[in-house]
């Protein structure tokens, strides 16, 4: 199952992945809901692939502004996670995600702090959308709201990053 453990797993199997948590100066953390979800009321910090070739910093910068369209220029970066957290896809799900290839994702966590405004946040800025709706949470909030098989992750990368909030 799940485990954010990295010492036992394969790497070429785990899709890597870039997270971001962006908190604002009320020390709330931004939530997303997904557009794609049809089962529960699961709501997410923004994440996504990074590309071949790609700089896991570039690529976290992208995907925040894909997913949020947030610009560089409205979060400061704070910390990153000192090695990549690993989650494994529920056994019905290997091999519909990703194309088969893999059966989870290594991910490395950013901690940015929002430095614009609500207006600066759209959710459609990029054709398709990841998220339907965005609220601010507070961080302890953040295990209970993901999808539970996500959910030792969301807890290393909160025990990680609390002392920063």
């Amino acid at each position: 199952m799940t485990t954010p453990n990295s010492a036992d797993r394969d790497p070429a199997r785990f899709r890597p992945c870039a997270g971001m948590m962006i908190v604002n100066d009320l020390g709330r953390v931004f939530v997303g809901k997904r557009i794609d979800t049809k089962e529960g009321d699961w709501w997410q910090m923004p994440q996504g692939g990074v590309d071949p070739g790609e700089d896991m910093n570039e690529a976290a910068f992208r995907e925040l502004r894909e997913e949020t369209g947030i610009r560089r220029e409205h979060v400061e970066l704070v910390a990153t996670t000192r090695e990549e957290l690993f989650y494994e896809l529920p056994p019905h799900l290997h091999g519909k995600l990703w194309g088969g290839r893999y059966i989870g994702q290594r991910q490395s966590w950013f901690l940015m702090r929002f430095t614009g405004g609500d207006e600066h946040i759209d959710l459609s800025a990029h054709d398709p959308a990841e998220f339907q709706e965005y609220r601010w949470i507070e961080p302890e909030l953040l295990p209970e709201l993901i999808i539970p098989f996500k959910r030792p992750v969301y807890e290393q990368v909160l025990a990680e990053f609390r002392a920063l909030i």
